[in-house]
């Protein structure tokens, strides 16, 4: 019990709290004990049941938990009776004969259809009913809550569709909240008293844009296959110079053998359903170290965390022919942090308004930014009150730059879904003509051309999402928006891929708008006791450590969370174009920060020397979210730096972790 209470409180106490309440530390341990379920099944379990309920996963209260171990008991008993019923039903009929009735039918399928068949008759003294060919009204079930399917949910609004009243945008709780920070120490942005006159930032791409303006849905399995196999040698070949082995080291690890080898492979599953654990995993090896093969792991020996599509080096050996058993995880080599030269750094610090060296610690001088992902409103309306407000405040604090992530017209929306919705009258366009470009232009675009036109020294940016319904690009690596007149954007916007690369000055910014953070915890195969326990380090880790935005494999299936307005069902998914995985690769070096944003709950942190931010949805299913605000201070050059890049050209770490103030804010 005592460990228990040291993990619950890890698990469930928010910063800066460190220790729960006993009343709610009771309830969990009670949970605990009555479900037979270990601290982090509940922590899963307590996340579901707040994205299901749109309540903030910082809320956890006595009302709150007894909420949840209420609803864990519910759910536990309607299991329970649906379990009863399927062996009622089986011991009912599973030895029962059927018999043809006076008709000859036996199964009653064919119902006067062929022809000498009778129909099946009414009872005597019945009046017969005429065919009646109309669409039959929907369920009483679908008509109370509008959810049992997305296409239930077409043709419904406001309240209706979303099933849930929504809390009003003005009446939200604690508007202005800061949630979380990284560097407490240092002080947020002071704005200054007018706008800047020229932009404070440079904006470039890091990333090749054009070459995301792939044909879609046009992959060929030959082309697929090259490039999943390529990525295991290009790995093995990283891991030979780090580790300074020879070629004889490495061996198939599908081959019978009496002596150690090193193996390197893709992690995979031996079925295409359920999730992965200890009993299937497999290593697929590629065509040119393992002819492509697939061999059983045994890895009781080790502590690792594994994913289906993660890239491994292990030590180990294949005695029997039948699997191989795993002695030790090769550590994979990182990418080194990104640096610069001092005197281009000096040229972004002047542009932020440093003259002198005590004025890098001004708060004045510090790089203000705004971060929000979408959804922008509620389902129950399209006013995009929270877009609106973000785009106050990035007024009213001259903000350098506004980041959006999508999705900003979200395909899965209840009322874009049905199409019944009214727009504002602006004018320009008749109702009944519309398009979903109009839309975006009217409810979107009209906010962004406030903004530019109050601070015309901001840049705005734009990341797509698969589920951007003006976007035609639908798999993964993919296209930016297009047609920024047509999407009434101002000057001032960058539409950007997804994922992608941007330099903000120095700065390295990685983003991409999929939830691959919550994809990993679902299909993560945990063994042993790994070297971070946190799920909000781990998961980051694996992203720094497989280089890449997107390192599953095969993709993941997301089922439709409850923030989406349906239940149940599957949703789109990850549409990955395996063809183009290399577009979503790092390749030189690690990014100074890295843009995830989750359904998980929101969050800052620090991994392997990259700030990762969760900046959470800007608006949730029943009321507002949250965003972050970075305030990014100047990077300190030294005289000593300066004449070392004179002597020999050597530049210098940007060590952004150590001087950003990140805070994720309650909209």
């Amino acid at each position: 019990m005592a460990n228990n209470k040291v993990e619950l409180n890890e698990l469930f106490a928010v910063h800066p709290v460190t220790e729960l309440p006993p009343d709610v530390l009771g309830e969990l341990q009670s949970i605990l004990r009555l479900h037979s379920i270990t601290p982090q099944e509940l922590l899963y379990k307590w996340e579901s049941y707040s994205m299901k309920m749109g309540m903030d996963q910082g809320s956890l209260d006595l009302g709150t938990a007894r909420a949840l171990k209420k609803d864990l008991q519910e759910m536990l008993e309607r299991d329970s009776r649906g379990k009863a019923h399927m062996r009622s039903a089986d011991k009912k009929g599973a030895y029962a004969t059927p018999r043809a009735g006076k008709d000859g039918d036996v199964f009653g399928m064919l119902n006067g259809f062929v022809p000498n068949t009778p129909s099946q008759r009414p009872p005597t003294g019945a009046s017969k009913r005429k065919a009646v060919f109309e669409t039959p009204a929907r369920p009483k079930a679908a008509r109370a809550n509008g959810m049992s399917s997305p296409s239930d949910a077409r043709g419904l609004t406001g309240e209706e569709a979303s099933g849930i009243h929504s809390v009003a945008f003005a009446d939200r709780a604690d508007p202005g909240q800061i949630v979380q920070t990284l560097n407490q120490h240092l002080e947020p942005f002071e704005p200054p008293m007018a706008p800047p006159a020229e932009p404070r930032i440079k904006l470039t791409a890091a990333t090749d844009l054009k070459k995301f303006g792939y044909k879609p849905m046009a992959m060929h399995l030959s082309e697929a296959s090259e490039v999943l196999d390529d990525r295991i040698d290009e790995f093995q070949n990283m891991i030979q110079e780090h580790h300074h082995l020879e070629d004889s080291a490495f061996g198939n690890a599908s081959s019978q053998s009496t002596e150690e080898t090193i193996a390197v492979g893709r992690i995979a599953s031996d079925t295409l359903e359920g999730r992965l654990n200890a009993a299937s995993l497999l290593l697929e090896t590629s065509r040119r170290t393992g002819a492509g093969l697939r061999v059983p792991l045994k890895v009781d020996a080790i502590s690792h965390g594994f994913f289906p599509g993660q890239i491994v080096a292990f030590k180990g050996i294949n005695a029997s022919g039948e699997y191989f058993a795993v002695s030790e995880v090769l550590d994979i080599p990182l990418l080194p942090p990104t640096v610069s030269l001092p005197s281009v750094l000096d040229t972004h610090n002047e542009r932020l308004g440093v003259e002198e060296e005590g004025d890098a610690s001004n708060p004045s001088c510090a790089m203000n930014v705004l971060l929000a992902a979408g959804p922008f409103t509620a389902d129950d309306n399209l006013a995009f009150e929270p877009l609106h407000t973000l785009c106050e405040k990035a007024a009213e604090s001259y903000a350098d730059m506004l980041i959006l992530v999508g999705p900003v017209l979200d395909a899965e929306h209840p009322l874009l879904a049905s199409g019944d919705f009214d727009l504002p009258d602006d004018g320009s366009i008749e109702p009944d003509k519309a398009t979903l470009t109009d839309v975006f232009r009217i409810l979107v675009g009209t906010p962004l051309r406030t903004l530019a036109q109050k601070v015309p020294s901001i840049s705005i940016t734009l990341i797509p999402s698969s589920r951007d319904i003006v976007n035609k690009h639908v798999s993964w690596p993919q296209e930016n928006f297009t047609g920024r007149k047509e999407l009434g954007l101002p000057k001032q916007a960058k539409m950007v891929t997804n994922p992608v690369n941007i330099a903000l000055n120095e700065i390295v910014v990685g983003i991409s708008a999929h939830d691959v953070l919550y994809d990993l915890r679902r299909e993560e195969l945990v063994v042993g006791r790994p070297k971070e326990d946190s799920i909000m380090a781990r998961m980051p880790a694996h992203l720094i450590q497989q280089r890449h935005f997107y390192p599953l494999y095969p993709p993941v299936d997301r089922n439709l969370l409850p923030m989406t307005g349906t239940t149940g069902g599957i949703a789109t998914g990850m549409p990955l174009d395996i063809g183009y995985m290399k577009l979503g690769e790092w390749f030189t070096s690690r990014p100074d920060m890295l843009i995830t944003p989750s359904a998980l709950a929101p969050f800052v942190k620090v991994v392997n020397g990259v700030i990762v931010i969760n900046p959470g949805p800007l608006s949730k299913r029943r009321g507002a979210g949250t965003y972050s605000q970075f305030s990014i201070y100047p990077k300190k050059v030294t005289e000593q730096e300066r004449d070392v890049e004179r002597s020999r050209g050597a530049r210098v770490g940007h060590d952004v972790f150590n001087r950003s103030r990140i805070d994720i804010v309650k909209i």
